[in-house]
């Protein structure tokens, strides 16, 4: 699975079947229970498959597939997949974007007001150069981890392929 090089935070994708969605979410249901190389949760259409928290490591990705009936076509089902970093650490990574964007907006217009005053602003012309420095780290630092957990994004990825192909079911 071959990703592009352009900015892709949580890949994604989309694929047809023919197989009804119940069946479906029953091979990942009894797929879970047969082996212990990953953590499969099914809630209604989702199934989320994750790492073990022993291989677990900050970088560690999840995929969540959800599997929709197509209601124009008997025995077909579309799969969309994401795959993504543990809900808590992106929810870390955004608040740490959001948090940097405020402080330079908020910087930003403290040095304009300054400017426009004829007052010294060079501290808050410092702050607003150095996030986005820090914006920088931040996308950096994410495309590192993304690095890091490329290995297990695929392992992830072979799992629901294979676990697919045990019942002989081909994409459209």
């Amino acid at each position: 699975m071959e990703l592009p090089n352009d900015i892709v935070l949580r890949p994604r994708f989309k694929f047809d079947v023919n197989q009804n969605n119940e069946s479906l979410l029953m091979l990942f249901e009894d797929k879970s229970k047969q082996q212990t190389e990953f953590v499969v949760t099914r809630v209604d259409d989702h199934v989320f498959i994750k790492i073990p928290k022993q291989k677990q490591h900050f970088w560690s990705p999840q995929l969540h597939i959800e599997i929709n009936e197509d209601y124009d076509e008997k025995n077909k089902s579309t799969i969309y997949g994401l795959f993504g970093p543990n809900p808590t650490v992106w929810t870390m990574f955004m608040f740490f974007h959001f948090a940097v964007a405020g402080f330079f907006i908020g910087f930003a217009i403290w040095a304009y007001v300054n400017w426009s005053l004829d007052s010294n602003y060079a501290v808050q012309l410092f702050v607003t150069l150095f996030m986005i420095v820090i914006w920088f780290a931040l996308y950096f630092s994410g495309r590192l981890g993304k690095k890091a957990g490329m290995e297990q994004m695929h392992e992830l990825h072979h799992f629901m392929r294979d676990t697919l192909r045990s019942k002989d079911i081909h994409a459209l």
